[in-house]
């Protein structure tokens, strides 16, 4: 036999961007048995190993990488076909709210796929911070959103918890310096937690901008001129995580939170459900690290 199963392939992929069987199958909607007697059936088709299971994950072997990228082609013509061939004619506007800082790595993966699957949809992206976010989606200006909180508002569903992390230029010192110099946006919904944090810890501290843009904070933060507490994994350029050694209290953490109201239309479910299952089954493309809920 010489032809490829998609179904197999399928969960290749999913295995691969997921990092493991368990993950995989919940992106995909099958048991873990389901998904691993595919994978052994795709390396008996081929007649070579495609995971390297002989450590605790599981990694891709030499081939099982070239194979990737070939897989991703064929599923992704594979999808186009279908969708353009099979999709209801769902024509019209979605909205989609997200911060800026919560975009990447899963947001692309989230629009690509839609798009596929709806392809006469158009989605308007709209990236502000969180508080603005809630105000344009209580007035229906936005149909979904994603925000970042410490607590999920009336209606909010919590997607994935993630911590916060200490961040400053590169080799920068700000972080000794007496007050401590921070930077947070005016808009920033971190802001107030964190420094309620500082003054639990009896950590003086002086705003070293104030703005609601956030490059004037990034810039402050690449001239060492202050600190700021970031979602970790999401560094302005030119900014690094601080290894304080416990010289700073714990910043805390920030949940992502789904808006939408209850609804019978098909496409705004089938967003909902694209986001719910993008962001709980940790499915990605690219080298971004794996949020963990």
């Amino acid at each position: 036999m010489r032809n490829l199963d998609i179904t197999t392939l399928r969960s290749f992929v999913a295995v691969a961007d997921s990092g493991g069987v368990t993950r995989a199958a919940g992106f995909l909607h099958l048991t873990q048995s389901a998904v691993s007697m595919q994978l052994k059936r795709l390396e008996e088709n081929l007649g070579i190993p495609l995971l390297d299971r002989t450590g605790r994950g599981i990694a891709l072997t030499a081939a099982g990488e070239q194979l990737l990228g070939y897989a991703r082609r064929i599923l992704e013509l594979n999808d186009e076909a279908w969708g353009r061939l099979t999709a209801n004619e769902y024509e019209g506007e979605i909205t989609l709210g997200v911060p800026h800082d919560i975009i990447y790595p899963y947001v692309p993966h989230i629009l690509r796929r839609f798009a596929m699957d709806f392809p006469r949809m158009q989605v308007r992206l709209i990236s502000a911070p969180t508080r603005k976010l809630r105000e344009m989606f209580g007035r229906g200006q936005c149909d979904v959103i994603l925000t970042t909180e410490e607590q999920a508002g009336p209606g909010g569903e919590v997607l994935v918890r993630l911590p916060l992390v200490w961040i400053g230029a590169l080799d920068g010192q700000a972080w000794k310096r007496h007050p401590l110099p921070v930077a947070f946006c005016s808009n920033c919904i971190f802001r107030t937690d964190v420094l309620r944090r500082l003054e639990a810890a009896h950590q003086p501290w002086e705003m070293a901008v104030e703005s609601d843009l956030d490059n004037a904070v990034e810039a402050m933060l690449s001239a060492d001129l202050a600190i700021s507490a970031v979602i970790q994994g999401v560094y302005p350029r030119q900014t690094t995580t601080i290894d304080h050694g416990g010289a700073l209290p714990d910043p805390g953490e920030t949940r992502i939170v789904l808006y939408m109201e209850r609804t019978e239309n098909p496409v705004a479910n089938a967003l909902r459900e694209l986001i719910r299952t993008t962001y709980r089954t940790g499915s990605k493309t690219g080298d971004e690290a794996l949020l963990t809920a």
